[in-house]
């Protein structure tokens, strides 16, 4: 990571994990073209689940290449450092052109990225409970009818893991006066 001041802990990642709407599953086919794809994932410990297709791409490339990346993106916003006024200001004075680059012109982020190896996931009772962490995350007002759902679809669809092999972490983010917190800072 080339900006180790915005590198955060694996509990960080984790989190942004497990508020992400989706992830980026990338991987490498045959031809050694890449592919990346969002999907709704789960975590649960130090696993990832995620459902698909029993044909397609995705599962033709998964078959032959079990390695992967999932990138994940939290928050994103540009933010509001500076009045209209002291704005109005900066663009006034052609010196102060670089507080546009770094704290105008921006955005406020936080991004994890997991690497690992995808393996297709056999055993029925694991299979039902990985589905019912995702319905629970995606669908969770659904979850009543999760029993009949699975019962009829569940051989309809494989079920995959990623062992959580390695996290990383990073964020932009700026406290209450427009300083950047660096270095893991938390409010």
């Amino acid at each position: 990571m080339r900006r180790k001041d915005r590198k955060m802990d694996k509990e960080f990642g984790a989190d942004i994990i497990d508020k992400s709407k989706y992830g980026i599953l990338s991987m490498i086919d045959a031809d050694k073209i890449s592919y990346g794809v969002p999907l709704s994932i789960v975590k649960d410990k130090n696993t990832l689940y995620f459902h698909s297709a029993k044909e397609g791409r995705k599962a033709s490339i998964l078959k032959r290449s079990p390695n992967v990346s999932v990138v994940f993106v939290g928050d994103v916003k540009v933010p509001e450092n500076f009045t209209k006024e002291e704005l109005d200001e900066f663009a006034q004075d052609e010196s102060k052109a670089a507080v546009f680059i770094s704290s105008v012109f921006t955005t406020e982020y936080e991004s994890a990225i997991v690497t690992g190896k995808v393996v297709l996931v056999d055993d029925e009772g694991e299979k039902v409970n990985a589905m019912r962490l995702i319905c629970d995350k995606y669908a969770s007002s659904k979850m009543d009818y999760f029993d009949i759902a699975i019962k009829a679809g569940l051989n309809k669809v494989d079920v995959y893991k990623i062992e959580i092999e390695n996290i990383t972490a990073k964020r932009k983010k700026y406290d209450k006066n427009g300083v950047e917190m660096k270095y893991g800072r938390m409010e």
